[in-house]
């Protein structure tokens, strides 16, 4: 894999910078001196977040970085493991690259109900081991706006809550936080960058990725979308406009 070329100054990439720093500095999510564990699953989503916390910054503070790849164990007989090591080597990252059996794990006899859940679950708690072990107090996801919004509605269908993925999450107490910098920006626009800057994006390998609950939300989206081209910009924006007194309080 070949490094990438420096100049990367697009009018789409000014455009995912400004609002990623906006993301950043609305939510206070990085301080000077922060060493962020940036999770790095292969796929388009996280090479951009990767590309972009990597590049000059304006408004932003000085911060330094750490690749994460959690291998989940599932078949990788293209070779996907060694295509990412090679353009994160090539393009000169701090990096971990780790092989695990979580995936299969999670999909094997005994927890096939909810393998998601167990499989998300055990790959956080070894990517918050390496971050503790490496001295990194920020863990940057490369959730965006769309997963947030698709997250609302797998709670409320799901899981019988309002809530959704917060973009500066504080953990133990505060050792740790979770920060989403792509949080203002849609999926669209992300995959599109990643097209112009050429990413060796790798394969979702699960085989569950493509009946998943998220999978049937964003469909669903998807169709809503028809008749209304801005319910998605709706319900994001209602995340900010809640109204407690409208809401049914249960007795107790």
């Amino acid at each position: 894999m070949d490094k990438l070329p420096e100049d990367k100054n697009t009018k789409l990439y000014r455009h995912l910078k400004k609002w990623l720093e906006k993301a950043v500095l609305d939510f206070q999510m990085i301080a000077e001196g922060d060493r962020v564990l940036v999770g790095v699953s292969g796929g388009a989503d996280s090479l951009a977040l990767l590309d972009l916390l990597n590049s000059p910054m304006i408004f932003v503070p000085r911060f330094s970085l750490l690749a994460v790849n959690i291998d989940m164990g599932f078949d990788d007989s293209y070779g996907g493991f060694d295509i990412l090591e090679k353009y994160l080597s090539a393009n000169d990252y701090q990096y971990i690259m780790e092989k695990t059996d979580i995936g299969l794990l999670a999909h094997s006899d005994f927890n096939k109900k909810n393998p998601c859940f167990l499989c998300s679950r055990l790959r956080r708690k070894r990517i918050f081991e390496i971050a503790a072990a490496r001295g990194c107090n920020k863990i940057a996801f490369a959730h965006h706006k769309d997963d947030i919004i698709e997250t609302l509605l797998i709670n409320m269908f799901y899981g019988r809550e309002i809530s959704t993925m917060m973009p500066n999450q504080r953990i133990f107490g505060g050792k740790l936080h979770i920060i989403r910098p792509l949080a203002y920006l849609p999926e669209k626009v992300i995959k599109k960058y990643s097209q112009e800057r050429c990413f060796p994006t790798v394969k979702n390998k699960c085989p569950t990725s493509e009946s998943s609950r998220r999978i049937y939300v964003k469909r669903l989206l998807n169709e809503l979308e028809r008749d209304n081209k801005d319910i998605r910009h709706n319900i994001f924006k209602a995340m900010g406009h809640v109204k407690p007194d409208y809401l049914m309080q249960y007795p107790k």
